[in-house]
């Protein structure tokens, strides 16, 4: 008996084909709905695909074989049937996820839903009316093919991410296949039914059947209604983030594996590139200055251990070859299940510029300072010189007493130079391991004379264990001389000088110099340091200059408390440096 392949009403199948088309369409748009979402909502999302695809399987199925002579079986086990097919549409779908299987993912996900189709229709058939049925083993192939190639083809166009018509098409392949499948499958399977359908069973059928029917439309229905105001509404908002990211004066881009996957129309004109083409695939490494290398590796590596790294400057250089100096942000996230790093890269080379022209203007005006200050402070001792030579040379005076006060004004000189020698160019200096309390104790005994001159007491306290710190010693005597002689000279009435040192909690040294002088107001603590700033009438105001240079060689701290007919406290933090010799 030669059947034609096709059987049924054209009217009945061109109904059941667009409902299934329908149904696939709403399954393709709710699958690529759950890809770049949560968790949670993607599991949501496809368990929905999968239910509106079983659905739309089985409406297909009924309305078909409304148009044939086969019987319309209508019972609860029709539920159970469904429900089953849902779940091997939805382990499909789950596999299709899972971008980190291998190639074979697409085909492994095409046989579960040809799995799940053939599986509804053929067992759907089945009833307890049933006394025999013969199956076409060969037919059934070429119905699980046709299903098994329709799902292959619209996932594969799926994975392709391209606009609405490749959903379209894969709908289509869907719709066509399944068709096919469902014909195919009535050839393959001849049942013989132990009764006759009665008038009633059929009215009720009929019944049951409209009931489900409309059930099963109204469902699809929704679902189709949710996923096109959700598509709708994740439309506008990729639409606002793509205007966010193109019309960004800032460089957004994204890379993958250390190659570039985007970047922004900002980034293209930075880099000075006609198209994207020029940029997106190559190496982030080609446009990166090579002296930058490694510190981006490090930074990269950085961000993958702890997830949050600080800003980084990096220069780079333009498709025709000029300097770009950047400050990037990065964030690290998933993305389609790859690891993506999002950079934001701004072009910070004109205020590059600028700060180097500031830098440069300081450097000038701290040069002027300096050589003004010096000019004043060397040019009163020579005018002094040059006129007691021309006393000496006139031969009207006796000279005798002038050579002192010439030697008191070249040895001035000489104190200014020598101080000015300590400001310039970093020196090396070999630093040793020394007791901070002896260095002390033997600048108080070089001081002594002069306290006692003033009416000055010096009150020294120190710890009884070593304190111990790296550094110069004729450097730090020369802090400690310079400090304490200030603190003498600010009583001439006489007072205490309190000398304290200790080891605190931080494993630092502290250094407490405290004097009961007039104190210092705040005007003048703000300048103190300052070269050529002193309130001492034959002070040169280097002294303190050169106290907090030698501190900061030493990586050290000082800082000043005064108030006004109080006195005033100087405080020097010292690192402390463990030592096994004991005093």
């Amino acid at each position: 008996m030669n059947d034609p392949i096709i059987q049924g009403d054209p009217y009945y199948l061109a109904l059941s084909l667009t409902i299934m088309c329908f149904a696939s369409y709403t399954m393709l748009n709710m699958v690529d709905q759950a890809q770049p979402r949560e968790r949670t909502d993607s599991l949501n999302w496809t368990t929905g695909g999968a239910a509106v695809f079983g659905l739309g399987i089985w409406t297909m199925h009924v309305v078909s074989l409304l148009a044939s002579d086969y019987r319309i079986i209508i019972d609860w086990n029709i539920l159970l049937i469904l429900i089953v097919c849902g779940i091997i549409i939805y382990l499909a779908l789950l596999v299709l996820r899972k971008r980190e299987l291998s190639g074979g993912r697409l085909l492994f996900s095409a046989a579960l839903m040809a799995i799940g189709a053939t599986m509804l229709h053929y067992m759907s058939m089945l009833s307890d009316s049933v006394i025999r049925f013969h199956m076409n083993w060969l037919m059934y192939g070429f119905s699980f093919m046709a299903s098994f190639a329709g799902a292959y083809l619209a996932l594969y166009w799926l994975e392709k991410k391209r606009p609405a018509k490749y959903k379209l098409k894969g709908s289509l392949a869907l719709g066509l296949s399944n068709m096919l499948m469902h014909q195919l499958g009535l050839h393959a399977l001849t049942l013989e039914y132990s009764d006759i359908l009665s008038t009633e069973q059929m009215n009720d059928y009929l019944f049951l059947l409209a009931f489900m029917l409309g059930v099963s439309t109204l469902i699809i229905l929704s679902f189709s209604l949710t996923t096109w105001i959700a598509a709708n509404r994740y439309s506008q908002i990729n639409e606002r983030y793509r205007l966010l990211v193109e019309n960004s004066l800032d460089t957004i881009a994204l890379i993958s594996e250390g190659k570039w996957e985007f970047i922004n129309r900002a980034g293209l004109t930075m880099f000075e590139a006609l198209s994207e083409c020029d940029i997106i695939g190559t190496c982030i490494y080609r446009r990166l200055d090579e002296s930058c290398h490694l510190e981006m590796a490090a930074w990269l590596k950085a961000g993958h251990i702890s997830g949050q790294v600080k800003p980084i400057e990096l220069l780079w250089h333009s498709m025709k070859g000029k300097p770009l100096y950047t400050e990037i942000v990065r964030a690290s996230a998933t993305f389609s299940g790859r690891q993506i790093e999002q950079f934001i890269i701004r072009d910070i080379s004109e205020r590059k510029k600028n700060e180097e022209l500031l830098i440069n203007s300081e450097k000038l005006y701290v040069a002027g300072q300096l050589a003004a200050g010096i000019a004043h402070e060397i040019r009163n001792p020579l005018t002094s010189l040059k006129g007691f030579l021309q006393l000496i040379a006139s031969g009207r005076t006796d000279n005798g007493h002038f050579y002192d006060i010439m030697k008191s004004e070249l040895v001035r000189i000489e104190s200014i130079v020598s101080e000015l020698l300590m400001l310039s160019k970093p020196q090396v200096y070999d630093f040793s391991c020394r007791d901070v309390r002896q260095m002390m104790a033997e600048t108080l005994t070089l001081l002594e004379t002069q306290a006692n001159l003033h009416n000055v007491i010096i009150d020294y306290r120190s710890d009884d264990q070593p304190l111990w710190v790296m550094g110069v010693e004729n450097q730090l005597k020369q802090v400690f001389i310079n400090v304490l002689k200030n603190a003498i000279e600010a009583m001439p009435d006489g007072g205490v000088v309190a000398v304290d040192m200790s080891l605190d909690e931080s494993e630092a040294i502290g250094i407490r110099i405290q004097d009961e002088g007039s104190g210092i107001s705040k005007e003048q603590l703000s300048t103190l340091g300052q070269p050529f700033y002193t309130t001492k009438d034959k002070g040169t105001g280097l002294g303190l200059m050169v106290t907090y240079k030698i501190i900061d060689n030493h990586q050290g701290r000082i800082t000043v408390e005064s108030e006004m007919g109080v006195g005033t406290i100087f405080r020097i933090r010292l690192p402390y440096k463990k030592h096994s010799k004991s005093t």
